[in-house]
């Protein structure tokens, strides 16, 4: 099994992405911690975090088609580098709620930054095939998922920190660089020929005014192919409880134990040292376990999943709590790279766009309504009781693909594999 170390060391391509990451992510979550913390410093609201939520879920929502028939239709790479430009330039625009407290101004730059995100997140996921091996895929896929929850544990508590010591302003300024730095980072791809590009014929006149056709294209590959299918499905019925989880961390840590912005962070990054812990397991549970084994093992990630989150929400020890959140999250990250892996080896590169980005905008359509109820809910139940029901309804998805399993709903569809005229070309140059 290729080791993290050895892919860094020997993929030039990733490299330089996996840089990006690291950078562009930390960044990510000062904005999350600081807008948080903001919105809940000017109400002690719930309703207004899940504002905050559903101005990001509603854009994500409806970005994802388009983001998915570009990416499939354009230069990935360009595609990219165009998204990280333009929220760059979006996250200085929240240092003007700083001067106002009209709450719609952290709606509008919430949604807008997250409309411009599913086109680097869903390229992302579609370009890691193309800038790796075959061999290389598996290991990339488990060290950009650890990467990423690595970023969350190591940027939720440091914006929680920073956003008490040094205020807002630092947080939404650092946001802004982290884009551009990814932004050069992934103009330092290089791949032998067009390889970024997936489509080598001529648009024709009806598909570039018509690209509804194409999106539809790709959701009958999916509806087509049982297992890609199934996993976009678990992903919704993960949404369920989901979103209101989005909610909670934030009034856990602010509300309920009454932490503040440090607090936000604490519960965020104990959160992402599960999904940590979880991720490194599943990089070796990857490259040991069998198509069936791999069945089994996603119904139990989602009851283990949902049974701690259900228990964290009743802890009244802090400390105690924090541990269940983490436990819930390694779940969660076992199962999301076992899929992600299976996404990666069966989709193929031609509809990759179009599915990473349709997947994307379902969970948020679903987080979305989520949100709504938990704000609402918030008004009225206390987020304990909240907490509980969102556990509940995120593991009954356990048991949709437990029976779809059982029932042989779920065949393993043909490798996709990685073309040679993908590979990435391999070079010495470092970050």
């Amino acid at each position: 099994m290729l080791s993290f170390r050895a892919l860094l060391a020997q993929n030039r391509n990733y490299r330089f992405m996996w840089g990006g990451q690291i950078v562009s992510e930390i960044g990510d979550h000062f904005n999350n911690i600081a807008v948080f913390s903001l919105a809940l410093a000017h109400t002690k609201s719930g309703l207004v975090v899940a504002g905050v939520m559903l101005s990001r879920a509603i854009p994500a929502m409806f970005a994802g088609p388009i983001a998915g028939v570009l990416l499939d239709r354009l230069n990935r790479k360009h595609v990219m580098i165009a998204s990280d430009l333009t929220r760059g330039i979006l996250a200085l625009g929240f240092i003007l709620c700083l001067h106002r407290h009209d709450n719609w101004l952290l709606y509008v730059f919430s949604g807008l930054l997250m409309f411009a995100s599913p086109f680097f997140t869903s390229g992302r996921s579609a370009i890691l095939p193309t800038i790796t091996t075959s061999e290389e895929l598996h290991t990339a896929n488990s060290l950009t998922q650890t990467t990423q929850w690595t970023t969350i544990t190591i940027g939720t508590f440091a914006a929680g920190a920073s956003v008490m010591q040094f205020g807002y302003e630092w947080a939404f300024v650092l946001n802004s660089l982290s884009f551009f730095f990814s932004a050069a980072c992934i103009s330092r791809l290089r791949v032998t020929g067009d390889a970024f590009q997936p489509r080598k014929a001529a648009l024709t006149e009806a598909e570039v005014v018509r690209p509804w056709h194409e999106y539809m294209e790709g959701l009958r590959y999916m509806r087509s192919n049982p297992l890609i299918f199934g996993i976009a499905l678990i992903g919704v019925g993960w949404a369920t409880g989901g979103g209101a989880a989005q909610i909670l961390f934030s009034l856990f840590g602010e509300v309920v134990f009454n932490r503040g912005p440090a607090g936000i962070g604490e519960v965020w990054g104990c959160a992402g040292i599960g999904l940590l812990i979880g991720g490194g397991f599943a990089y070796w549970l990857g490259e040991h376990i069998s198509f069936r084994g791999y069945k089994y093992t996603i119904s139990i990630c989602y009851i283990v999943h949902g049974a701690t989150y259900i228990i964290f929400s009743q802890m009244q020890n802090f400390y105690v709590a924090l541990l269940f959140i983490a436990l819930s999250r390694a779940a969660v990250a076992v199962s999301s790279v076992l899929n992600m892996s299976q996404l990666l080896s069966h989709v193929s590169n031609e509809y990759r766009g179009r599915v990473f980005s349709t997947m994307e905008s379902m969970q948020w359509s679903v987080m979305m309504l989520s949100m709504t109820a938990a704000g609402i809910a918030s008004q009225y139940y206390s987020p304990r009781l909240i907490g509980a029901i969102a556990g509940a309804l995120s593991s009954t998805t356990a048991f949709f693909w437990g029976w779809a399993n059982l029932t042989g709903r779920l065949p393993e569809p043909p490798v996709e594999g990685v073309k040679r005229r993908e590979v990435e070309v391999h070079g010495e140059p470092t970050i």
